[in-house]
């Protein structure tokens, strides 16, 4: 199995299949401000040790102070490990005692003394510039990642280098691994962008990745639609979703993995099913996560404690965590990958709510539902059980239109609706669909109380309840044989 170098990222690592692999030469490419020394300097700081220390040449006549005051508001920086684990040098300083020839001589000399994990030179693109023939730097280049190969280290050019460059430049047609970073506009939405152009001898995550830079360094996002997973068919174990009465009409509760859709109008009931299921689930002593695009944790707590469920003890015990996302430039693949890590740290039921908000951060209708065929399959396979809830348009009438990719992801729809009977609003409650599981088709009253949410019995002696105005079936009785 090839040795790799993780980054200190996670996410990251899995978009390079592992991690960066050893001996190899990575180029990181982008424009100014794209953060591609900070990405270095993390993984300098996750890999260096006192046996296989990380060095890193500057070719910047700056002091160093004014790069480690710039790393100081970083949680991987480590001033302790400043010449013990993490070494700073001066590329410039040796380059100018002689030519870059007898500067990179001394880089491979100390690399071969001291056995790094990783060797970064930063910028590569200013001693490119600084040399007069392009054919002497590519022997240059080629010489320092040959020797440097032999020793296992990482080495790592990082330079100011557009997509033209990595066509032309020398150092590219070297390397082993390009990874491009950029940041780029969408509207008024600026986003961080990041791009495996290239990973010889290894798989990796197409596509373009987001990125934001944090206090922990930068936190990376996976394209979801490049990390699809083919979903094992719903368990044939039932999860009650602990709303009395609806498991019946499920016949006994949602298929184990499955993904439920519960979809109606503004007001209708679709969270508080959402919080019934995780109430069950905190029963039963499954651990629960809760994704709220609209309600912050404090108002669904105290939406909860209204009907009796103490979420606030749940998520203190750690069996419940609720992550509220503000739609406002929503990152897609950033959500996906919070859920998903809750996932593989042992979750077993997922609440979202909602799709529209969802739909709504895709920036382009295209993308969303193979994206969330992406994500969907990737928590089932994980074992979760899923229940996502989407609002229709219309509070009243038999039509209804699902979020764009809804219908081919879910096994389950469950339809919730408004209706006038007898001068009174009431709710209605169907189960439209469940993917190879017989269940009930009545159409049944559905309440709202001080104990949360109850299926109550069918709307005996009535007909078209879904159009939002009922008649009595004798009424359209007469009504067909007088026409």
């Amino acid at each position: 199995m090839m040795e790799r170098l993780r980054t200190g990222n996670t996410q990251l690592d899995r978009i390079l299949g592992g991690g960066i692999p050893m001996g190899s030469l990575v180029v990181l490419a982008g424009a100014p401000g794209t953060g591609k020394t900070i990405l270095a300097q993390q993984v300098c700081f996750s890999n260096g040790t006192p046996e296989n220390r990380a060095i890193y040449y500057t070719t910047l006549s700056e002091p160093h102070s004014k790069m480690v005051r710039h790393l100081e508001g970083f949680d991987f920086f480590d001033r302790s490990k400043l010449g013990v684990t993490v070494e700073l040098n001066h590329l410039s300083t040796l380059a100018q005692e002689g030519d870059l020839a007898t500067a990179v001589a001394e880089v491979v000399r100390h690399s071969f003394d001291v056995s790094p994990s990783v060797v970064v030179i930063d910028s590569t693109k200013a001693l490119h510039e600084a040399m007069e023939h392009a054919e002497h730097f590519r022997a240059i280049v080629y010489d320092l990642a040959s020797r440097i190969a032999h020793t296992n280290s990482v080495l790592i050019f990082v330079g100011e280098y557009s997509l033209a460059d990595v066509a032309t430049a020398p150092e590219f047609a070297v390397a082993d691994s390009i990874v491009y970073m950029s940041n780029e506009s969408e509207g008024v939405l600026d986003q961080r962008l990041l791009r495996v152009l290239k990973l010889r001898g290894s798989d990796y995550l197409s596509g373009t990745h987001t990125f934001t830079i944090e206090p922990k360094g930068l936190a990376v996002y996976p394209r979801q639609e490049s990390n699809i997973v083919r979903s094992a068919p719903a368990g044939e174990k039932r999860v009650a979703t602990g709303v009395p009465g609806l498991d019946e009409m499920l016949g006994g509760g949602i298929p184990e993995t499955s993904v439920t859709l519960v979809a109606g109008p503004s007001g209708g009931g679709k969270t508080v099913v959402g919080m019934h299921f995780v109430a069950e689930g905190l029963r039963h002593g499954d651990r629960c996560v809760y994704v709220s695009l609209q309600e912050s944790e404090a108002q669904l707590v105290a939406k909860a404690q209204a009907f009796g469920w103490n979420f606030r003890d749940a998520i203190e015990k750690g069996t419940l965590v609720v992550r509220h996302f503000e739609p406002v430039e929503l990152s897609l693949d950033k959500v996906a990958v919070e859920i998903t890590e809750l996932v593989e740290g042992g979750a077993r039921r997922v609440v979202i709510d909602s799709m529209g908000e969802l739909e709504h951060a895709a920036h382009g209708a295209a993308r969303f539902p193979d994206f969330l065929w992406a994500l969907m399959s990737g928590l089932r396979t994980r074992g979760a059980t899923v229940l996502v809830t989407s609002e229709t348009a219309a509070f009243f009438g038999p039509a209804f239109e699902l979020a764009r990719g809804l219908s081919f992801v879910v096994d389950n729809v469950i339809l919730l609706r408004y209706t006038e009977l007898e001068s009174e609003i009431r709710r209605a409650l169907t189960v439209v669909k469940m993917r190879e599981s017989d269940h009930v088709k009545s159409l049944v009253e559905f309440e709202i109380g001080g104990k949360g949410a109850s299926v109550k019995g069918k709307f005996t002696g009535m007909a078209g309840v879904l159009t939002g105005t009922p008649v009595r079936t004798e009424e359209k009785f007469r009504e067909f044989f007088n026409r």
